[in-house]
């Protein structure tokens, strides 16, 4: 099974940055689409952005625009690039990736973002 290893997270003022990264092992990584979930705070976990292999986008609408998905083929690495942080913003964000037909998914450990004053 492919293991993702995501870093980046941390506490942020609202307004401010942050850059997640997710590392997937294997070669395997390369034929699956990947993407950012985060579960806030007694809610469930929701998708925020997903990349397909061919480089097709997903935002949700609570995000888009401020935040960007993107894929480094060469150190096989997605990232996801948040600006203009929200309060709701907050919560634990995990990688996933999935196969093409969505059979098989994998997901990380998680990464806490907290974005307060």
């Amino acid at each position: 099974q492919v293991q993702l290893v995501e870093s980046g997270g941390g506490l942020v003022q609202p307004g401010g940055s942050l850059r997640l990264s997710c590392t997937p092992s294997g070669s395997i990584s390369s034929r699956f689409g990947m993407g950012w979930y985060r579960q806030a705070p007694g809610k469930q976990r929701d998708m925020v952005a997903t990349v397909t292999s061919g480089g097709n986008t997903n935002y949700a609408d609570s995000v888009k625009g401020r935040f960007t998905i993107s894929r480094d083929n060469a150190k096989n690495t997605v990232t996801l690039q948040m600006n203009n942080l929200k309060p709701e913003d907050t919560g634990v964000y995990y990688c996933n990736a999935f196969s093409p037909l969505m059979e098989l998914t994998f997901w990380g450990q998680g990464t806490q973002v907290t974005v307060s004053s």
